[in-house]
């Protein structure tokens, strides 16, 4: 790939899939394949002061589809949310 195709944006790549948002929260499924299905993971971010704060996280169950392991990590997502509010980033 030149080097103008990587400035400008032609990466070729697939691009982000849009965020869910769930009470100021952005939420991003990124579901991580393993033997025999998905582990669920994904990223909350919320901008806060001008900048924005990412938690990662990833958890031990693992799901045979794909939809299904996106499914559940919105679920997840929204627990923890609704648990840790803006604490999440501190």
């Amino acid at each position: 790939m030149s080097l103008f195709s990587r400035l400008f944006g032609g990466s070729g790549g697939t691009p982000e899939p849009e965020p869910e948002v769930y009470k100021d929260f952005r939420i991003f499924p990124e579901p991580q394949a393993d033997s025999g299905g998905f582990r669920i993971a994904g990223r909350i971010e919320k901008e806060m002061g001008g900048e924005v704060k990412v938690h990662r996280f990833l958890r031990a169950d693992l799901i045979q589809s794909r939809d299904e392991a996106e499914r559940i990590t919105l679920l997840k997502a929204r627990q923890i949310i609704d648990e840790q509010g803006e604490r999440l980033f501190g």
